[in-house]
């Protein structure tokens, strides 16, 4: 069984979306938190290619969508017809929808029965492979409250946002160990081990 870990792209003072989420700005007017993702790709590709390497991945439903409440049945996802997880995705929500397949392997399955459960129908999916939390910052801090996550992997923007959806928040004491660290033009990144509870 392979590890559940998350990748996060975040503002020196944790944030890594604001609340004005639109279809315009996916994660919130005036975040560019992704910059070194397409202007410097050649630098970070090791860090890109790890992102989605996993055998299956959970996200959040803002993850998915800028819509709230029942859904339009005609969205599907930011991505265009070929998502780049290649493999399940397992979308926690309050309301049920029919999997959507997507273009290259893609296929969202959407939960409605908490974080755990999503994990566990990912693991089970992916086999020997890893698990990925994809996103976003709450259903990150719920992975972490439960103990499902095993690493965490910042990479961090030199912008402080002031506000949003905070990494960490309302998470209990956890003690981690720095597994590496890599400065580029763009971003740091950080990974660490999830040791457990803190004391």
């Amino acid at each position: 069984m392979g590890n559940v870990t998350c990748d996060v792209a975040v503002s020196v003072d944790g944030f890594s979306s604001r609340p004005d989420q639109t279809l315009e700005h996916p994660f919130g007017e005036g975040v560019d938190l992704h910059r070194w993702m397409t202007e410097t790709a050649d630098e970070n590709a090791a860090e890109m290619e790890a992102i989605v390497a996993a055998g299956a991945f959970v996200m959040g439903r803002n993850m998915f969508t800028p819509g709230r409440g029942e859904w339009d049945l005609g969205w599907r996802g930011w991505w265009g017809p070929e998502p780049p997880y290649h493999g399940p995705v397992f979308v926690l929500t309050h309301h049920p929808r029919e999997p959507l397949v997507m273009e290259g392997g893609t296929t969202f399955f959407f939960v409605t029965d908490g974080i755990e459960s999503a994990v566990a129908q990912a693991r089970e999916a992916a086999g020997d492979r890893d698990v990925s939390i994809a996103g976003g910052a709450a259903t990150i801090n719920q992975a972490l409250a439960a103990g499902l996550l095993d690493e965490l992997r910042l990479h961090v923007v030199p912008q402080a946002l002031g506000h949003g959806d905070r990494v960490l928040d309302g998470v209990p004491p956890l003690a981690f160990e720095t597994v590496a660290v890599r400065a580029a033009s763009l971003v740091t990144h950080v990974t660490y081990r999830v040791l457990g509870p803190l004391g």
